[in-house]
Formats: C-alpha cells, structure tokens, sequence
C-alpha cells in the first residue's frame, strides 16, 4: 500500500495524495530529458505505489516518454522495498530507478554501494528547487543520491462533516478533546476512529505524532538517531498515552481485534465508504486521495482534516515524509534511468502529478496553481515555507529491519502493542531491543 512519513513544519493545512499497483507505459517521440534520444531503450521503475497512486506516477512516466522517446515500465514493490530491489539485483534484474519512501533504505543502499550519484544536471536542479533539507535526506557521506519527487503530511486527521455535524462536535484543538469528541461520536453511533492496524507504518505515526508533540523536537531527534533509548521515560509516556485510545472499544471501530484486520485503504473505507463504521480516520494527506478517488468524495465538504492536536501542552506535531528517487549501479539503463531523474527534478514533472491530484512536491519551483485544490494548495505552501525546519518520519530514518519491514521491529510491536496495551514499559524494551539489533548500538 503505501508508506508515507517525516518533516516538521509550522503550519497545518492539508494535502491530498492518493492511493495507489503495478503498469507499464511508455511513448514514442524525440530527445527532451537530457542531450540524447532515448527511443528504443526502456527505463524501469522500482516503488511502493500501487492503484490511483501509480496511476498517477504514470502520468509522470508518460511525460517523459514523449519527452525522450523512452519506453517506461513500473514494478510496485509493496512496502517491503529494500528486500524487493535486494533480491533483484542479486537476480541480475535490477530496476534503473527506485522510489524510496525511507532515509534509512537510502542511506542502506548507499552503503551497499548500489547507488549512482546524482548527474551535474540533476544536482544543479536540487540547489535550485528544493531546501537544502531535502538535500540533506538524499546525501549519504555528502555525496547527493536520492531526489525527493513526492512529499506527504502525515500530521492530519480526516473527518466525515455529517458525523461530526451529528453529534454536535467541532474538529478539537487538544489531544484530550479530540478522544472527547470521539466519545461524543461514539454516543452518537458510530466509532470514533478506524485505526489500520494491519498496516504497522501507521501505528508508527499514531506513536510520531504523539511523541513529537509530548517530548518536543529534540528528544525525537535523539530517538530518531538512537541516541536516546526507547526505555526512556518519555517513550513510555508516550506508549501510554497511545494506548488509552487503542484499549478503548468505543474510540476504536470494531475495537482492537477490528482494527488489526483493517488495512488503510480499509480505514479510509469505514470513514467514507457507502457503509460508514466511524467518524474519523487518522493519517497522512493521502486520505483524501483515497476518499476522492475510490469513493467519490469532495474535498472540503464531504471529507475535511484537522491537524493532529497538540499532546499535554505541547506543540501540534507535524510528522511528513517522502519518495526519493534514485539510480541503481547495476540498472541495464542506469544512463536513461538518470535522464528521468533529471526530467523529475524540474517543476514540469511535478506538475503533472499535481494536476492529476493526490501529491505535494517539495520543489519550490513548482506553480502553486498546479494543483487542483485550495486543500491541497495550502498544504504544498505550509511544507515548501517550512523550508529547513522540515523533519522526516522518525520509522523512515530507521534501519530498514527495524522501521520498515512487515511483521517485524517497530511494525510488529507497535500491532503487538494495538492487540494489548497493558505493558507501555515491556513494549518500550522490546522497541530498544529491536531498535540496538537494527541500528548496531
């Protein structure tokens, strides 16, 4: 499905990214992309995406092909991407491009020397587009690997306007509000949240947004690197109050049970699909891309967001993240392959996404009108003015074993978590546990 995480930002607006499977495209015509035709070579794409998200990328992909003459084909990983492309290459079947939604899987392919860095052209675009922040999480060891194509904002919590209308409660400003106002949709019958807790990166951000918010910015910074242990006290608190809501059968659709069997397509579905099980759904921007697209939602009417509320006083969090294009070694096209990150870095190809709906870019560069929506628009122009006090996801920054593998690390603790929430301390030994294997300290 999908993974998205990081940045802190000032400002909470909302965006729209969609969801998204597997296609090939391609296009005839001349040389645009770089100094020479590419017709008759095909460049293929490794991502997560998948459904009304790849479709879009294809778009993207399309462009280029008429652009360059190049054929294009795109391999939807799943969330497993490092094990994917792994297994790839040592199959001699490397893709040209991966589109990775992790720090810690770029920093971990820069480290296994399978990555090409970044052309001339492509860095000068970087300089001129983008803060250097995003800079900063595409380089391993100063060299610049990654290009980010695609951002997400994951400090928002989307709301069906009736059911809220209906119990006679306004979108809350505090943490302790928001679980009071779910009480009062509960009363009024139906569950507060759908929590995806089949998918164990959402779990994640439920734990990010709550800990950003409760212990600030520098202990997330110190956790995000290891630094701080997860047995520390603020961890705990965090956990804790974590797990006052995911205990709660009335707060929770279909209680913990109900939502370990819910993926987040299947969130957003019992939010705004024909059969509504709960008022609220929390995640990224990317909800409404899956309301709109799969159920036919209007933006700002029938589907609207709040900004995940400030925890004990402290600041409202925002957590976002992003995809990071970049070139492996050992692609059969890896040449073209840097043509098209070249073609990804300008604000042409980020426009075609954002016309098409369900994307942020960090690209500066990019027309704000591009965009097909005031929701969206005002999201892209909260992240690119956050400049570089963007953050990104803490999971993402992580050790691909520990914050981004399926069934295992922080995924499968937190899901161990979301199934009994009695022990916030054991939970935090295990998350260190997990964590010292992962990170080597």
């Amino acid at each position: 499905m999908m993974r998205r995480r990081t940045t802190l930002l000032t400002s909470c607006t909302a965006l729209v990214l969609a969801l998204g499977a597997t296609a090939c495209g391609g296009g005839p015509v001349t040389a645009g992309g770089g100094d020479k035709a590419l017709s008759g070579q095909t460049v293929t794409v490794a991502g997560v995406w998948s459904g009304s998200e790849q479709e879009n990328f294809q778009k993207v992909l399309d462009a280029f092909s008429e652009k360059t003459g190049a054929k294009t084909q795109f391999v939807s990983t799943g969330d497993n991407v490092s094990t994917v492309v792994g297994s790839k290459i040592e199959g001699g079947n490397a893709p040209d491009v991966v589109m990775v939604p992790q720090v810690g899987v770029l920093q971990q392919f820069a480290k296994e020397d399978w990555l090409k860095p970044l052309s001339k052209t492509a860095q000068q675009s970087v300089d001129a587009n983008y803060a250097d922040v995003w800079k900063t999480y595409g380089s391993v060891d100063g060299t610049l690997y990654g290009l980010y194509f695609k951002a997400a904002h994951k400090s928002t919590v989307w709301y069906s306007p009736d059911a809220l209308a209906q119990a006679g409660v306004e979108p809350p400003k505090t943490y302790e509000e928001m679980l009071e106002a779910g009480q009062t949709v509960s009363d009024s019958g139906l569950a507060a949240f759908a929590v995806a807790g089949q998918d164990g990166w959402t779990l994640t951000d439920w734990f990010e947004n709550i800990y950003l918010s409760q212990a600030g910015p520098e202990k997330y910074d110190a956790l995000a690197a290891h630094e701080l242990k997860w047995t520390d006290p603020t961890v705990v608190e965090a956990l804790t109050t974590l797990g006052k809501l995911f205990k709660d059968k009335q707060l929770v659709a279909g209680g913990q049970k109900g939502a370990l069997n819910t993926d987040f397509p299947g969130s957003v579905e019992k939010v705004f699909g024909p059969k509504p099980e709960a008022g609220m759904v929390y995640e990224g921007d990317f909800v409404a891309g899956v309301a709109k697209d799969q159920f036919g939602k209007s933006i700002g009417e029938d589907a609207n967001f709040f900004p995940f509320p400030a925890v004990d006083g402290g600041t409202a969090p925002v957590v976002s993240g992003g995809d990071a294009a970049v070139v492996l070694k050992d692609g059969k096209n890896a040449e073209a392959g840097m043509e098209l990150l070249e073609y990804l870095a300008t604000p042409e190809a980020a426009a075609v996404w954002a016309e098409a709906g369900g994307f942020l870019s960090p690209n500066k560069k990019l027309d704000l009108a591009s965009y097909g929506d005031d929701v969206t628009r005002a999201t892209a122009e909260s992240l690119v003015g956050a400049g570089d006090s963007v953050r990104f996801d803490m999971s993402d920054q992580a050790p691909a074993a520990f914050g981004g593998t399926k069934g295992a690390g922080e995924w499968k603790i937190l899901q161990d978590f979301l199934r009994d929430p009695a022990d916030p301390k054991g939970t935090a030994a295990e998350l260190e546990d997990a964590a010292a294997k992962a990170y080597g300290n």
